[in-house]
């Protein structure tokens, strides 16, 4: 059994029996009938994966791990907020006839700061950081700007990464306002695990610890009985990762230099209705 399973169970459980419900509040989210998406949530979870340990991919249900990094290669490496420039279709009820998702997300990692090392973008200042100053407590990115949340087509959801070096261990934490869990936990666990590794190789560090903070973890009304079936199935050995070593520069990753070995898992055979 990995621990990635047993922190997703521990977590779906706890919403599920000792969360509030939000039935009698007049709520944003809608499903695609135009009925209101309620949810029973919990206040502040907060999970940690120790990635010397084991990659944190559940194996309760398939995770899209391809999926997932080019995703987070879309946003940290890329810089877009054009789904044009993503492989897959999860951003697309997000997008305007042009494909932008307005100044979120990507956009914002890519704006040039002005810093007395020079301009760079927060990417860039993250892995200066690194290689240059990594006993700093400053090494942090932002993507909630509120000056720009007018033109967000989403308010980001996982909207902060701090990293913190340790001797020659990177760890992190993602600070996210909003989780929906049965969609999305486990794949913004991969995605920051991933993107922690990454910035670890190329900055000649170890993969130490991410710790994920979650201000609402939610699970929506029409996931629940989802959500119960999948805690009863079985639970399988975390698989290793393999991060392609030759890589030494961070916008020369592909989704080809990632691997999972040894992933097994149950089939989901419900289809999941995502909340708008």
């Amino acid at each position: 059994m990995s621990k990635a399973d047993e922190l997703f169970i521990k977590t779906c459980r706890d919403i599920i029996d000792n969360g509030y419900w939000d039935t009698k509040e007049n709520v944003r989210p809608h499903w695609e009938d135009g009925t209101p998406a309620h949810t029973v949530k919990k206040f502040c979870i907060v999970n940690r994966y120790n990635l010397q340990e084991e990659f944190p991919i559940i194996s309760l249900r398939r995770t899209a791990f391809k999926s997932a990094i080019d995703e987070i290669l879309w946003i940290w490496q890329k810089k877009s907020n054009n789904i044009k420039d993503l492989n897959s279709h999860i951003w697309d009820s997000w997008a305007d006839e042009n494909g932008s998702i307005g100044k979120a997300y990507g956009y914002q990692l890519g704006v040039k700061h002005k810093y007395k090392e020079g301009m760079m973008d927060q990417v860039d200042r993250v892995l200066y950081d690194l290689k240059n100053n990594p006993a700093s407590r400053r090494i942090m990115t932002n993507l909630y700007v509120h000056q720009d949340l007018s033109e967000m087509n989403l308010y980001p959801c996982a909207y902060s990464m701090t990293f913190n070096v340790s001797g020659d261990t990177l760890n992190g934490i993602l600070n996210q306002r909003s989780n929906d869990v049965l969609t999305a936990n486990n794949w913004n666990v991969v995605q920051y695990a991933i993107l922690l590794m990454m910035f670890a190789q190329v900055s000649g560090l170890k993969a130490g610890e991410l710790v994920h903070v979650i201000a609402d973890a939610h699970i929506y009304d029409r996931h629940v009985p989802i959500v119960e079936k999948i805690l009863k199935n079985p639970q399988y050995p975390a698989p290793k990762v393999w991060i392609n070593p030759e890589i030494k520069n961070f916008y020369d990753f592909t989704v080809d230099d990632f691997k999972l070995e040894g992933y097994e898992y149950t089939k989901l055979e419900d289809k999941i209705e995502v909340a708008i």
